[in-house]
């Protein structure tokens, strides 16, 4: 046993030494007053680590047989479709884009046998042209507006993107009226690009090719060649259209029109691209996973961030191409190449799968090639990708589509719909049905944890809609936890993260974190019976009514969009967090948490002693703290996981605790994504809470909230700390 030092209060001034910044986010449940000083001495809150032989991360089923079947067999083939489209609030039916301009809804039942005509959008079918890809407001249908990609024949060809605004869907086709929002010049019909989708952020998000001309693509004067973001979805018809998001590179300067330009236009997202066919955004990550279709010899997967250059025409894939006029800059590589051979010359972007039909595939990004009719899964592998040939079809592959079920689904030139799905059943990903059978409970006691359990508790807890927490580590018996030098604790594989929430002192739902032994994070939770003596697996999300709270149990897929890479993963233990004391009920002794990690052997090297010295958060609820200290931890805990550079949230925000809050790109900045009705908003607008859209949104409970996720009930004392935070605040310094 450790000869244990004199014991030291947490310093309130190693707290407020550091530079805070400004951000957003929830405080937990009201807390209990801190628990006092542990007494000098030997005493030691946990004597030694357990051994933990039962609550180990299983492996999960990465190999298996994964089939392609018709996901709607008698249902009368497309004509031409290019992607397939759901409400974001209504899995019942799917709108199929056509290229002849049609958009034909069907139902969502495997036996469905025909569709219906829902628009018509006016289109030159000539080359590549036609209706290429739309996407439902995400209010549908409460704000009945659809954003469509297109492509007409006036005088030249012209790339289109439009609001619908459908009046009248009485008697179909639908009755709409049309927005232009862009018109982008066409050098020929080849190389439009063309696909659309809404970010995380509530952002449109447009690629566009270089229309057979490769100089456009490195023009920042034209909008061709690029992937374009706009804010649409937050103006309201018909003045202005649309805004500039202020996080986008160039968005100071005036708007560009149809052809060249005399500034670099703002709409511009990222750069360097031939023909971004198809692309997609990864909703739990928020990552852009676009595929360029190349020239000669190369077919690129790109992963796309904000400002980034993917150079073309400069280069083909990672290789060079044409130097002419190609500035000295860093180009960005793909994560995924491959050379034209065996038939394949034309890659087809798609999703990350998200489904449960084949359990094998989740988290692969799903693509293929319209010339070969290939279809793979991209896998990390080490620093790297792997593809993985997982089928042929028998005609050419224009697209790809995901459901709001996270099923991929791959549509063909012959107007076939294809699916994923375990060959001889669904592939399962090894964790029980059962929490009694995951080893990670007494299952003679099942409200108890398993014996070889860690307790912990982070010292500002996230806001869980008045919930109780309580949580334990798992750590494999021998492996250890590896601290980073920004104080993000690093798990090892087999590693399980465990936390009970209580409501109105019941004990409704357990969620287990795990690190499977690939290395790959998965989230899962558990719904407690009535009378609280078994809890069972929600695979896909649920809600439970609770008096007057109705309580959301994630989905897998949720977990994750919060548990982020950016973020560390597990979020609560880290060392700022964990930098605080905790009553160990087993030994009935309060004790500094890094303290007994270091003692009992959890780290790979051991934190520095004193703790004192090291970063320490405040709870949001501790009244001895400072203002700006406890609001920081607030936002810290609350938003940070996705607000922070690399953040899945593509606002360019930075709300970790460590960040000064001039450098936080919230101080007295205008909102990035609508200002919710407020006059003269800021994200915050120091002194003056009513103007900060920060405040506002946590205050809320609609489609601009924040948490984003899994939340029904706002968070009143969290609401009340930012208020008077905000209004104390006289400047950004």
């Amino acid at each position: 046993m450790r000869t244990k030092k004199p014991y030291r209060a947490l310093s309130l001034v190693a707290i407020a030494s550091i530079q805070f910044g400004c951000g957003g986010g929830g405080s937990g449940s009201s807390a209990p007053p801190p628990p006092p000083p542990p007494p000098p001495g030997d005493l030691v809150g946990l004597p030694s680590r357990p051994s933990n032989t039962t609550c180990v991360a299983p492996a999960r089923i990465t190999g298996g047989t994964v089939s392609l079947e018709l996901a709607f067999p008698n249902l009368p083939a497309l004509n031409a479709p290019m992607k397939l489209i759901q409400p974001r609030n209504d899995s019942s039916q799917f709108f199929a884009v056509l290229r002849d301009g049609g958009l034909e809804r069907f139902s969502n039942t495997p036996g469905v046998a025909s569709s219906t005509r829902y628009l018509n959008v006016p289109v030159s079918t000539t080359g590549e042209n036609g209706f290429l890809s739309a996407v439902f407001h995400p209010e549908w249908p409460s704000r009945r507006e659809i954003f469509v990609s297109y492509v007409v024949n006036e005088n030249g060809a012209k790339s289109r993107l439009s609001r619908l605004i459908v009046t009248n869907d009485t008697n179909l086709p639908a009755a709409f009226t049309e927005q232009v929002l862009l018109t982008i010049d066409q050098p020929s019909d080849i190389h439009n690009g063309g696909d659309l989708a809404i970010g995380n952020d509530g952002l449109v998000y447009y690629s566009l090719g270089d229309g057979g001309e490769s100089v456009h693509s490195q023009n920042r004067t034209r909008l061709l060649g690029k992937l374009l973001r706009i804010d649409a979805v937050n103006v309201a018809y018909p003045t202005p259209g649309y805004n500039i998001p202020s996080s986008n590179p160039y968005a100071g300067n005036p708007r560009c029109g149809a052809a060249t330009n005399t500034q670099n236009c703002p709409e511009i997202y990222a750069l360097g691209f031939r023909n971004p066919w198809r692309f997609s955004i990864d909703a739990p990550t928020g990552q852009i996973w676009l595929a360029d279709v190349g020239q000669g010899s190369r077919e690129e997967v790109n992963q796309v961030t904000v400002g980034g250059n993917y150079g073309w025409h400069c280069r083909e894939g990672s290789l060079p191409f044409n130097s002419s006029g190609c500035l000295t800059e860093d180009f960005t590589d793909p994560v995924f190449e491959y050379p034209h051979s065996d038939g394949n010359a034309s890659v087809t972007g798609g999703y990350v799968y998200r489904g449960t039909r084949a359990g094998a595939l989740i988290g692969s990004y799903i693509f293929g090639d319209w010339t070969g009719r290939r279809i793979w899964a991209l896998r990390p592998i080490g620093v790297g990708y792997q593809a993985t040939e997982l089928g042929r079809l028998s005609n050419n592959l224009p697209a790809f589509s995901q459901g709001n079920d996270g099923e991929v689904y791959a549509l063909t030139g012959s107007g076939l719909i294809y699916r994923f799905a375990a060959s001889g059943g669904v592939i399962d990903d090894n964790v029980p049905d059962l929490l009694t059978e995951t080893g990670c409970i007494d299952a003679s006691i099942p409200h108890q944890p398993a014996s070889g359990l860690v307790p912990y508790a982070p010292a500002a807890e996230f806001w869980s809609d008045n919930a109780t927490k309580t949580r334990w580590i798992g750590l494999p018996n021998g492996a250890t936890i590896d601290v980073e030098p920004n104080d993000d604790w690093i798990f090892p594989p087999g590693s399980v993260l465990v936390k009970n929430f209580q409501l109105q002192g019941v004990l409704i739902e357990t969620r287990l974190f795990m690190r499977h032994p690939d290395g790959e994070w998965a989230g899962y939770t558990y719904q407690w019976n009535a009378g609280q003596t078994q809890a069972t697996r929600v695979r896909n999300g649920a809600t439970r009514r609770l008096g007057e709270q109705t309580w959301i149990y994630p989905s897998e897929a949720e977990c994750m969009a919060c548990h982020t890479e950016v973020g560390g993963f597990t979020l609560g233990p880290e060392t700022a967090q964990m930098n605080s004391n905790f009553l160990y009920v087993s030994t009935g002794i309060t004790d500094n948490q890094l303290e007994v990690f270091n003692h009992i052997g959890m780290f790979s090297a051991p934190v520095p002693e004193p703790v004192n010295q090291l970063p320490a958060l405040t709870s949001p609820s501790n009244s001895a703290a400072s203002l700006n200290a406890r609001a920081r931890a607030y936002l810290h805990t609350n938003c940070s996981q996705c607000h922070q550079p690399g953040g899945p949230d593509r606002v360019e925000l930075d709300f970790r605790y460590s960040t000064p809050l001039s450098n936080t790109g919230a101080c007295d900045t205008l909102p990035q994504t609508g200002d919710l009705g407020i006059g003269d908003a800021r994200i915050i607008a120091p002194g003056n809470a009513v103007r900060s859209v920060l405040s506002s949104r946590v205050n809320r409970r609609d489609q601009y909230t924040m948490p984003p996720l899994s939340s029904n009930v706002i968070d009143a004392q969290g609401v009340s700390l930012l208020t008077l935070w905000i209004n104390s605040l006289t400047g950004c310094t």
